[in-house]
């Protein structure tokens, strides 16, 4: 620092480096570090290891420290444990740094810090049990892939609807009420929230007088409940029962049933759109499958006309949506199924001609909750599952369910893992079965035996997780599982009866002399003349005779003959003149009288022929009287 010449020359060196750095070329002429990996490596790992042995050391002395305190009967019962969990082996030591077996050695040293000793004694424990967990696991979610295990079936109630048969049932979206309808012409509203034990219906109505109710079905708002029963005009009933709207009849006189307003024959089914809350669609035996409004009653928005391969008209016997309501589907009684795009009703997008056996009713169509799948319940006792996708054959099929109704259910459960239906039977020959078919196999994989009657109408209820039953006796069975169902039949068969409340009679002490009582005492007769007079003007006391009627009769009394104009024209107008005296009798009355005074004819020949004279009979007159009939000269 004393010299001056160093002190310049460094200070001229600082100023061309500040320059150099500012000019940008300060690092032209250097060379870049070059970093060992392999020896900063080592030094890391030999870091780590020294402190992990150094925390080791320490733990190893605290637990020293604890074994002296404790008394020796604690020591006895913790040896096992140790046996059963043992500690974690000391890190080696490395000998030297240089040497060749220092390297091999510490490859195998653990590196970072050890476990502690808790977690490493659960870790053993778990080591254990971890196969037996595991087999566990398996099955519990074998079990659970099983759909037979979500059948909620453990309890069941049921609901008296009447004596005959069930043949519709409808659910409301939120569950909370049901309607039934069955071949009695009755129509039942059950409220799941405001029942009891009891199980009484809060509302009874026949909307459609004396026909039979075909289908029931709430809209997607669950504010509205279409009715289609035997005549050919449907109904909306709110959810009281009373009457919102009532479609249109037809022209019958019209041959194209495009150009009329409504259905013109009875309907067989209908159902509600599942977006459009406002639009419903019927199908009926005048051949038409028709689209309505609720706020346009008078006439229909669309008509759908199936044909069968010849052209000719066919009935549609049942009728649905897609799950996204683009498609119409529709089956026929020619075995046909036919499926329009909803915007387009002229050409079907999509038919099967040999979908069932000709002539037997296609009694329902279901749509899979993934809009991919059909499937179709037959007259011809069978069970069909299609692939929109693939339209021509069925992709699994089911053979002897019987079925004896043109409204037997199918259904698939919310999961879409099964399918189910209702099976027929006649009277006193066995019981009626709702069967449950696995949608991949297409094996029957469960059945419950309902009752000793048909099982016709099925519904499974995704929120509720329960099933409804019609039947044919008259019954609404409702299935359910404490555990896997919500509400509904849950939550009245947890309420008690109520008493039934007696009528209170009003009962009152008995008076035995009651006219002694000042109100009740008549007073004392003053006049005859006045008594007198008041039963004279009583027509019962006086005895009056009744007065004649005036203008027609009542009263099982006849009017006076000629109290009328008609009566009064028969009696003096329209008489009956009929005449039954001999005309002969009444001429020869006279004759005596003209042979002693003559006045007409007998004057003018008293002079000329006083004796009259007779012609003679001749022959011509003989034969004249000889001839035929059709020859004699008519006078």
């Amino acid at each position: 620092l004393g010299q001056p010449g160093l002190s310049d020359t460094i200070d001229k060196m600082s100023e061309d480096g500040d320059i150099a750095s500012v000019m940008g070329f300060s690092g032209f002429g250097k060379k870049a570090r070059t970093f060992d990996l392999e020896a900063i490596f080592e030094q890391t790992r030999r870091t780590a290891i020294e402190r992990s042995q150094h925390v080791l050391e320490e733990r190893q002395r605290a637990l020293e420290q604890e074994e002296e305190g404790e008394s020796s009967t604690s020591v006895q019962t913790s040896a096992p444990s140790q046996k059963q969990n043992p500690a974690p082996p000391p890190f080696k030591k490395p000998q030297s740094d240089s040497s060749g077996s220092s390297d091999s050695d510490s490859d195998s040293d653990l590196v970072g810090p050890p476990l502690p000793r808790q977690y490493s004694d659960e870790h053993m424990k778990q080591g254990d049990t971890g196969s037996d967990d595991d087999e566990e696991e398996d099955a519990s979610d074998a079990e659970e892939d099983n759909p037979v295990r979500k059948i909620p079936d453990s309890h069941e109630i049921t609901l008296q609807h009447g004596n005959k048969t069930v043949s519709a049932l409808a659910l409301d979206p939120s569950g909370a009420r049901l309607v039934t309808g069955g071949y009695d012409y009755d129509v039942k509203f059950w409220d799941f929230a405001g029942m009891d034990q009891a199980l009484q219906a809060f509302r009874s109505l026949q909307p459609c007088e004396c026909h039979q109710i075909k289908s029931l079905q709430y809209s997607i708002t669950g504010d509205v409940v279409l009715v289609a029963s035997g005549n050919a005009q449907a109904k909306v009933l709110d959810r009281d029962g009373f009457n919102v709207m009532e479609c249109i009849k037809g022209d019958q006189y019209i041959v194209d049933m495009v150009n009329t307003k409504g259905h013109t024959a009875m309907l067989n089914g209908g159902c509600w759109h599942p977006k459009i809350k406002e639009e419903f669609m019927t199908c009926s035996n005048d051949g038409t499958v028709r689209t309505w409004d609720v706020k346009s009653e008078k006439q229909h928005k669309s008509v759908f006309k199936p044909r069968s391969f010849q052209g000719k008209k066919v009935v549609p016997t049942c009728c649905t949506y897609s799950r996204d309501g683009k498609l119409i589907a529709a089956g026929c009684q020619d075995g046909t199924i036919q499926i329009w795009d909803r915007n387009l009703s002229v050409h079907t997008k999509f038919h099967c001609r040999q979908a069932h056996i000709p002539g037997s009713d296609t009694s329902c169509l279901a749509f899979s909750y993934d809009g991919k799948t059909l499937a179709s319940r037959g007259g011809d006792d069978t069970l069909k599952m299609w692939d929109i996708r693939n339209f021509r054959q069925p992709v699994n099929a089911a053979t002897g369910l019987t079925n004896y109704f043109a409204m037997t259910d199918c259904c698939f459960s919310p999961d879409d893992k099964l399918l189910i239906t209702g099976t027929s039977v006649k009277k006193d020959e066995g019981n009626g079965k709702l069967a449950f078919f696995d949608r991949m196999s297409f094996e029957k994989v469960h059945e419950i035996e309902v009752t000793n009657a048909s099982v016709i109408r099925c519904l499974w209820h995704p929120k509720l997780n329960q099933i409804m039953v019609g039947t044919g006796n008259g019954l609404a069975k409702v299935y359910y599982d404490p555990i896997k169902s919500h509400r509904g039949a849950m939550l009245c068969v947890v309420k008690s009866k109520r008493k039934d409340k007696h009528a209170e009679a009003l009962t009152q002490d008995y008076i035995i002399t009651p006219h002694a009582l000042p109100m009740f005492r008549e007073a004392r007769q003053r006049s005859t003349r006045k008594q007198l007079e008041k039963d004279r003007l009583d027509p019962k006391k006086s005895h009056k005779p009744e007065p004649p009627v005036a203008g027609p009769g009542r009263g099982g009394r006849v009017a006076a003959h000629g109290g009328t104009l008609s009566s009064f024209i028969v009696k003096n107008i329209a008489l009956d003149k009929t005449d039954d005296s001999n005309p002969r009798q009444a001429i020869l009355r006279h004759a005596k009288e003209a042979a002693e005074n003559p006045f007409w004819v007998a004057p003018a020949y008293k002079k000329t022929q006083p004796k009259p004279l007779f012609a003679e009979e001749s022959d011509e007159d003989e034969e004249a009287e000889k001839e035929p009939e059709w020859k004699k000269r008519k006078i």
